[in-house]
């Protein structure tokens, strides 16, 4: 559906502000659809990332900057997400004992197992989500996205 029939717009101030509208909605709408699947699995969002980073150092532990900094959303608070995943069994924190300030986190198995259980949701997802586009538009969106970014 058009952006304007979406927002029950006519027009907009340009080209820009109607990208910029666009790209908002877009990142709410694809929110929402993440949403409905990790939250059958207890988790948010922001706490499926977590997991998928510290999956990503391969069972090498990871500390809070280093989670922070690959947050897709950066004004997510790491504490409270590592914390709350903790409670669930989801990761581990083990305190350095030379430096009682260092904590280092890693996924656990039940951590694991859950991203293996929404993999195969999460990859229909996205090819339900990207089958209007070709390989190249895809490609491309991402470089103009890039290029926003800048």
């Amino acid at each position: 559906m058009k952006l304007e029939q979406e927002l029950k717009m006519q027009q907009f101030e340009g080209p820009h502000h109607r990208a910029l509208l666009n790209i908002m909605f877009t990142s709410s709408w694809m929110g929402d659809k993440m949403s409905e699947i990790t939250k059958p699995y207890d988790i948010s969002e922001q706490q499926y990332n977590v997991l998928r980073i510290l999956r990503g150092h391969k069972g090498k532990p990871a500390n809070l900057m280093d989670i922070q900094e690959r947050m897709l959303h950066k004004t997510s608070n790491a504490t409270r997400l590592v914390e709350k995943l903790r409670q669930k069994g989801m990761v581990e924190r083990i305190l350095c004992e030379q430096n009682r300030r260092k904590v280092e986190i890693s996924i656990t198995d039940k951590g694991l197992d859950l991203l293996t259980d929404l993999d195969p949701i999460l990859s229909t997802m996205d090819s339900k989500m990207f089958k209007t586009l070709t390989n190249a538009e895809a490609t491309l969106l991402g470089e103009l996205l890039d290029k926003l970014r800048g």
